[in-house]
């Protein structure tokens, strides 16, 4: 079985599929819908998003340096597409959507996604203006959680929540378990 070769920037990589909530200091906000977003260090703890700067959020996240990524489940599915389709500028993505600003912990202008069963709170501390996608460098602030994903020994269970991924142009939720960390050397 042979492999195709494909450009680079024609490539869609399976990632996973949040909601941003973002706000500029007048008190204008907008949720954005971002695949290309991940862990970047542990401690201190830094994840990424990365957005065209055409896009209406764009500005709000240059001038607050405020962000939270709101985890998506298949309960979201449908929110997460539609505000990845419509713009911030033409419509009220929280009317339309059904969705309930959130007070975010340690945020000052930027509001969580209160139906998110995680909210991650960010502080933007660098902007890499990389091509097609500008990638804010952000350090966690804070990380809201639903308190039924935790159990009683205090491990953190999100897996039964249905989160999403996004491949391709389609949405797909996780679920089957296929192993637990270091399972492969196991003995």
């Amino acid at each position: 079985m042979g492999k195709q070769v494909w450009k680079p920037g024609n490539m869609l990589y399976p990632l996973p599929a949040v909601m941003v909530s973002t706000a500029d200091k007048k008190g204008n906000d907008n949720i954005i819908t971002v695949a290309w977003t991940g862990t970047v260090c542990t401690n201190p703890a830094m994840l990424y998003i990365s957005v065209r700067p055409e896009r209406y959020s764009y500005h709000m996240l240059r001038e607050s340096g405020e962000f939270a990524v709101n985890l998506t489940t298949e309960k979201l599915a449908r929110a997460a597409d539609w505000c990845g389709v419509r713009s911030g500028k033409d419509v009220d993505k929280w009317k339309e959507t059904g969705l309930t600003r959130g007070k975010a912990e340690k945020l000052s202008f930027a509001p969580v996604i209160q139906e998110s069963p995680v909210n991650i709170e960010c502080k933007v501390c660098e902007v890499k203006e990389l091509g097609s996608h500008h990638m804010f460098l952000a350090e966690v602030l804070a990380v809201q959680a639903e308190e039924s994903y935790m159990k009683q020994n205090g491990k953190f269970e999100l897996n039964a929540s249905g989160l999403l991924a996004y491949s391709h142009g389609e949405y797909f939720s996780l679920g089957k378990d296929l192993g637990r960390f270091g399972w492969s050397v196991k003995k």
